[in-house]
């Protein structure tokens, strides 16, 4: 059974529609990444998922037993969150708000789960350092952390290298896909053609023509096989 459904989906916004009758569905394990030009709606597409903007038309289901709540989601970042005057533990922490009903303080279990996140991410040691004081890669890694204390199960993440190095974008892209391999669904807002062509196991494409599907099948669309040769043309430059 599906993690999430999308059926029908018209997306817009104020009357005007950016992407009309968009239909896929996403299986556990799937690492679906979306493209495609600016303005085409990817954005809008993951507010939706996030349920932080309501479609024009269709539906978002989750299934397979997936709530609501136990989605966890990296946004692009902005400068204001990068000078955000907080600890990395705190940050980190924050990912389990929606564990905290109607409790004002973590408890042990959430502090426990913040921790083996750090850890897992290779930032423990930076744990009582001030957010805005790291380096982007690590901002990134701690978001990440975040995220993973909201789930277990299915990760969003909106340009998770945008503004990185290119040493600190492969670190994460190697850390999102072990995340993948040990079970945890993907799904990535992405504009790195070779990024997406390494690790993407779906492709979502939003433009004139929507495609959904195995990033095999996705490669020879017209639309695909120009995206292979600009990412055919990127290696060569970087040669």
């Amino acid at each position: 059974m599906a993690e999430l459904v999308c059926d029908r989906l018209t997306l817009g916004y104020e009357g005007e529609a950016l992407v009309k009758d968009l239909s896929f569905a996403v299986e556990k394990g799937n690492y679906l990444c979306i493209v495609g030009e600016n303005g085409t709606g990817k954005s809008t597409l993951m507010r939706t998922l996030l349920h932080l903007q309501q479609p024009m038309a269709g539906t978002v289901t989750f299934g397979d037993g997936m709530k609501e709540n136990e989605v966890g989601y990296l946004p692009q970042q902005t400068q204001v969150q990068r000078d955000f005057p907080a600890s990395v533990r705190e940050i980190v922490l924050s990912g389990c708000q929606a564990r905290l009903g109607k409790r004002f303080f973590y408890n042990a279990e959430e502090r426990k789960l913040a921790a083996e996140n750090m850890e897992r991410l290779g930032i423990s040691s930076l744990a009582e350092r001030c957010y805005r004081e790291l380096s982007g890669g690590q901002q990134q890694r701690v978001l990440l952390a975040r995220a993973l204390c909201a789930t277990r199960r299915l990760l969003l993440l909106d340009e998770p290298v945008a503004g990185l190095d290119p040493k600190a974008a492969l670190e994460m892209y190697q850390l999102i896909a072990e995340l993948n391999h040990e079970g945890i669904t993907v799904i990535m807002v992405s504009h790195d053609v070779g990024a997406t062509i390494r690790y993407a196991s779906h492709i979502l494409h939003i433009g004139d023509k929507v495609f959904f599907g195995t990033k095999e099948d996705y490669l020879k669309t017209p639309s695909g096989m120009q995206f292979l040769e600009t990412a055919e043309e990127m290696e060569e430059t970087k040669a």
